[in-house]
């Protein structure tokens, strides 16, 4: 039940940074003005850079593979409210580490971060949407995991769900916005 809740007020935090942004003012009340990082800090693609470090001890002590299972289904709605399926798109199935809350935080807040590290991609699974949007991802570890696709024909922001998985269990989310 704890963990349930950790997990239910990290997601809050989370949904709460994208839904009400919260915008600097001075003492007058007026916007202020962000300066940009100076141009040797800035990524030359407009990617965000990374502010956590690879943590390798921490990446050390998970496993790669496993009998764990997470299927699901990628959709969004449209300007209708139509749902169109996430088609042929690519789901990324990413444990939870200090590493990878980063970049969800990022991909959150509409923006994309610097590449990962190779060393975090080989923890990171990868499962195919079929033409209704649907996946699978077998062979999975036993752990917490983001969860994270879009739907590029509505050229929408990433979908990203947090999932805990037991050995040999088969979980099932919904990618939905």
């Amino acid at each position: 039940m704890m963990r349930w809740s950790l997990v239910t007020i990290l997601a809050l935090m989370l949904a709460g940074c994208q839904i009400a942004p919260q915008w600097p003012t001075s003492q007058q009340g007026d916007p202020t003005v962000e300066e940009l990082p100076p141009p040797d800090k800035q990524q030359q693609d407009g990617r965000v850079p990374r502010q956590v470090s690879f943590p390798e001890q921490e990446y050390a002590a998970l496993e790669k593979t496993g009998n764990a299972s997470i299927r699901g289904r990628l959709y969004q709605h449209d300007a209708s409210g139509n749902p169109v399926p996430g088609a042929g798109e690519t789901v990324s199935i990413a444990p939870i580490t200090t590493y990878s809350a980063e970049a969800a935080e990022v991909a959150l807040s509409g923006r994309a971060i610097a590449p990962a590290d190779p060393r975090a991609r080989e923890y990171t699974h990868y499962a195919r949407t079929d033409a209704n949007g649907y996946f699978v991802a077998n062979g999975l570890p036993a752990g917490d995991y983001y969860v994270a696709g879009r739907v590029s024909e509505l050229n929408g922001p990433p979908i990203i769900h947090q999932v805990s998985v037991r050995r040999g269990q088969t979980v099932s989310v919904t990618l939905k916005r």
